[in-house]
């Protein structure tokens, strides 16, 4: 190839390279102001104050591996272009480069102690449960299924049950909707959840929460999450930790309502918990006194058999001596005469 007609193409080259590479920018933005999907980079649209951290950090992690891609990338591109062979002499050989060998040795440990800064930070206030929260759940993870407790207290503090959510097994082993358990919440509000499970390891994970975590067999772990004002809607939640055979099967359903319709079902389950306790009691007190009227009945007819025998025996006995006497007093009265 003639000189002339490489230097053309070098200038061609720089000459469309930073259009090519502004064009992009400009669709990728005129992409991202039509829907904010892209913007999110796969993470669903969050709900609560900490979700939106988690995919604060998500996209900012995205913008460090695209400045480090475009860097190595941009590197190997002009290797290749301005690098490339351009005859049989061996180009000058050099035994090290002290500039880029401390600069691919510092930039590194300068990227990853970044990313360790604000991955510590979000992390503590992700798990920071001092504040106090409005509504206190108890969440029971178990196979195949999901419990959720709604405390007065959070549990640390010695919550009691209010009432329950408790889903029920499918028993074909396939996932239906209609016996999973209904996680509601509501919005604008400070939730806490305790994490509870009897059996096995299983993760609670609600996706729009943007996070999940363990919920380990003597170990309660707990969290919370401030839900947005907008927060209002369906949702879905599952297990994110292979439990056994039916992990499939964990799922469970999220509802987020306005204040006061939570109120107002809150108010109609504690009512039923109330009557089903009454109930409950009712049916205990009537079985109790049932054993006791059972347990009762065989000790009076023990006590009435004994009277019985004691009569007869004191009647028949008194009666038979007695005639029995008589009859050897008129024996003898014969005799003397």
């Amino acid at each position: 190839m003639s000189p002339t007609r490489q230097e053309n193409r070098r200038r061609n080259l720089r000459r469309w390279a930073p259009r090519g590479a502004a064009l992009a920018v400009l669709g990728l933005a005129a992409t991202g102001c039509a829907s904010n999907d892209l913007t999110r980079l796969g993470m669903p649209e969050p709900i609560t104050d900490q979700a939106e951290r988690v995919l604060s950090l998500w996209q900012g992690s995205w913008v460090a591996a695209f400045a480090v891609g475009i860097l190595v990338w941009g590197l190997i591109a002009w290797s290749i272009i301005f690098h490339r062979k351009r005859s049989e002499q061996l180009p000058p050989q050099v035994r090290y480069n002290m500039p880029i060998e401390a600069l691919y040795t510092v930039l590194p440990i300068v990227i990853i102690s970044v990313l360790f800064f604000f991955t510590a930070r979000d992390q503590a206030i992700l798990l920071d449960t001092d504040e106090p929260a409005d509504v206190n759940i108890e969440v029971v993870a178990f196979q195949w299924a999901w419990q959720f407790n709604y405390l007065d207290d959070k549990k640390e503090n010695g919550g009691e049950v209010l009432f329950s959510e408790t889903g029920i097994p499918n028993p074909d082993g396939t996932a239906d909707p209609s016996t999973q358990t209904t996680l509601v919440l509501p919005e604008g509000a400070t939730v806490h959840f305790d994490l509870h499970s009897p059996d096995v390891i299983h993760s609670f994970w609600i996706p729009a929460f943007g996070f999940k975590m363990d919920v380990i067999p003597g170990r309660d772990n707990a969290f919370q999450a401030d839900l947005q004002d907008d927060s209002e809607g369906e949702y879905i939640g599952r297990c994110a930790e292979l439990c056994g055979v039916d992990h499939a099967r964990m799922l469970f359903n999220v509802t987020v309502l306005p204040q006061d319709e939570y109120e107002a079902w809150a108010a109609e389950q504690r009512e039923e918990a109330s009557q089903a306790e009454l109930e409950a009691a009712e049916i205990e007190g009537n079985e109790s006194g049932d054993a006791e009227s059972g347990a009762a009945e065989p000790t009076e007819d023990v006590e009435s058999g004994e009277g019985s025998g004691a009569e007869g025996a004191g009647a028949g006995g008194a009666g038979t001596d007695e005639e029995g006497t008589g009859s050897g007093g008129s024996d003898a009265e014969e005799n003397e005469q």
